[in-house]
C-alpha cells in the first residue's frame, strides 16, 4: 500500500456526488417536467391543426398564438416576484392546475364538433397568463431539491428530459390528430399537467426566506441583479438575437424547403435532426465542465448562423439539415451550462426575478423576428432577412467573448 512521505499530509479524494436523479424530490420533479414537456411538445402541431380545421384561416392562429404570447410577455417579471416571495412548489402547482383547466377547455372545444374561436383564445390567455408564473419556478424548484455540487448534472438532466419531449411530442401529436382528433392532444396536456401538479405535492423544496417590500422595490432589486453582472446581461443579448434569428428561420425555412431544397419532407427531416441535435447538446453538457462556462455556452449559439446562411444560399438539403443539427447541439449544450452558472451566482432570493427577466428578454424578441421576417422577404427577397439574423446572432453571441466578465467567469 503506498505511503506518504515524512512530513506530508494526504488529503483523501472528495468522495464522488451521486446523480441527482437518485435523489426521491428531484426524481419527482423531473418526473412531472418531463410529463408536461411531452405534453405541450405535441400542442403546436394540434394547436395549428385545429384553428385551421375550425376556421380555415391563419390570421385566426395568428391571433390565437398571440393570446398565449402577449399575456406572457406582460407577467413575466410579475411572475418573478411572485417566484421568490411565495413558495416555489405551491406557485408551480397551482400554475399546473390553472394550465390544465385551460388545456381541458380546449380540448372540449374540439371535441364538441363546433369549436368557438374566442373560447379557444380565451383558454390560451389563460394558460399563457399561467406559465408568466410558472416558467421563473423553474430553478428555484431544482435549487431547492438538489445539493450545489449536483446543480449541473440536475440541469443537465432537465435538457434531457426537454430533448426527449421534443423528440416524442410531435409524433404522439400527429398520432393522436390523424386516429383520434386534435382535440385529444389538448385532453392529453391537461392530463400531464394535473399529474404534474399531483407529484408536487410529494415533492420536499428547501424554501428561501424574502424579506417583505413593495411589488415595485422587489422588481427593481431583481433588474439590478441583472445589471451588475456584465456577464449576464451581454449575453442576454445573445441569447434574444438567437431567438429573434430562430424565429426568421421558422418564418422562412418552410418556404425554401418547399421550393428548393426537395419539399416539405427535408423540412420534417431537418426539424427532427435538430431535436436529435439538441439532446446530443445536453447530453454532452453532462460530461464537460468547461473551465469558461459562459464563453463555451455563447460560442455553441453563435453556430446558429451557420444554417441561416446556408438556407440564404441554398446550400444542399444535407448540409444544411445537418448545420441545423449541430447548430441545435449549440443550444442544447448551453441550457444546462447557463441555468447552472446563473443558479450559482445568483442570490436563492433573487433567482426567479433574474429567472423572469431572462425569459422576458429572450422571447421578446421571437415575436419580432415573426413580424420583420416576411416583410423583409417580400421587399429583398427571403436571403435578405437570412443573411441579416445571420449577421445579428453570430456578431452578438460571438462578440460576448469580448466582455470582461464572461471571459473570467468560471
Amino acid at each position: 500500500m503506498p505511503t506518504a512521505p515524512s512530513g506530508t499530509v494526504t488529503v483523501p479524494a472528495p468522495a464522488p456526488v451521486p446523480h441527482p436523479l437518485r435523489t426521491r424530490s428531484f426524481r419527482i420533479l423531473f418526473t412531472g417536467r418531463l410529463l408536461s414537456l411531452l405534453g405541450d411538445s405535441a400542442i403546436p402541431a394540434a394547436l395549428a391543426i385545429a384553428v385551421w380545421e375550425a376556421t380555415g384561416s391563419s390570421s385566426a392562429l395568428a391571433i390565437v398564438l398571440a393570446c398565449a404570447m402577449v399575456p406572457k410577455l406582460l407577467l413575466l417579471p410579475l411572475g418573478g416576484v411572485v417566484g421568490d416571495r411565495f413558495d416555489a412548489r405551491t406557485v408551480a402547482l397551482t400554475t399546473d392546475l390553472v394550465r390544465c383547466a385551460a388545456q381541458l377547455l380546449v380540448g372540449a372545444q374540439l371535441l364538441s364538433g363546433d369549436p368557438s374561436l374566442w373560447a379557444i383564445a380565451g383558454a390560451e390567455v389563460v394558460g399563457g397568463a399561467a406559465s408568466a408564473f410558472a416558467m421563473p419556478t423553474n430553478s428555484p424548484l431544482i435549487t431547492g431539491t438538489v445539493a450545489p455540487e449536483a446543480l449541473h448534472r440536475a440541469n443537465a438532466a432537465m435538457g434531457v428530459a426537454g430533448s426527449v419531449a421534443r423528440l416524442a411530442g410531435p409524433a404522439l401529436a400527429g398520432t393522436l390528430i390523424v386516429t383520434a382528433g386534435a382535440g385529444w392532444a389538448f385532453v392529453l396536456d391537461a392530463a400531464t399537467f394535473a399529474l404534474s401538479a399531483l407529484l408536487l405535492l410529494a415533492v420536499r423544496v428547501e424554501r428561501v426566506s424574502v424579506p417583505h417590500s413593495s411589488l415595485l422595490t422587489d422588481l427593481k432589486e431583481g433588474w439590478r441583479e441583472v445589471r451588475s453582472r456584465d456577464w449576464y446581461w451581454t449575453s442576454l443579448i445573445g441569447h434574444s438575437a438567437w431567438n429573434g434569428a430562430a424565429a426568421v428561420l421558422m418564418t422562412l425555412g418552410p418556404g425554401i424547403a418547399l421550393t428548393h431544397l426537395g419539399g416539405s419532407a427535408v423540412w420534417v427531416v431537418l426539424l427532427q435532426v435538430g431535436a436529435v441535435g439538441f439532446l446530443a447538446g445536453a447530453l454532452l453538457a453532462d460530461r464537460l465542465r468547461p473551465r469558461r462556462p459562459v464563453l463555451a455556452a455563447n460560442l455553441g449559439l453563435a453556430v446558429y448562423a451557420l444554417p441561416l446562411l446556408l438556407l440564404a444560399a441554398p446550400a444542399p438539403a444535407p448540409l444544411t439539415i445537418a448545420a441545423y443539427g449541430l447548430a441545435q447541439a449549440g443550444l442544447g449544450f448551453l441550457t444546462p451550462v447557463w441555468e447552472t452558472a446563473v443558479q450559482r451566482a445568483v442570490p436563492p432570493h433573487a433567482l426567479a426575478r433574474v429567472d423572469s427577466y431572462d425569459w422576458l428578454l429572450s422571447l421578446a424578441a421571437m415575436p419580432l423576428g415573426y413580424a420583420l421576417a416576411p416583410m423583409a422577404a417580400d421587399a429583398w427577397g427571403p436571403e435578405v432577412p437570412l443573411i441579416a439574423a445571420a449577421v445579428v446572432v453570430g456578431g452578438c453571441c460571438l462578440g460576448t467573448a469580448l466582455v470582461p466578465g464572461v471571459r473570467k467567469f468560471r
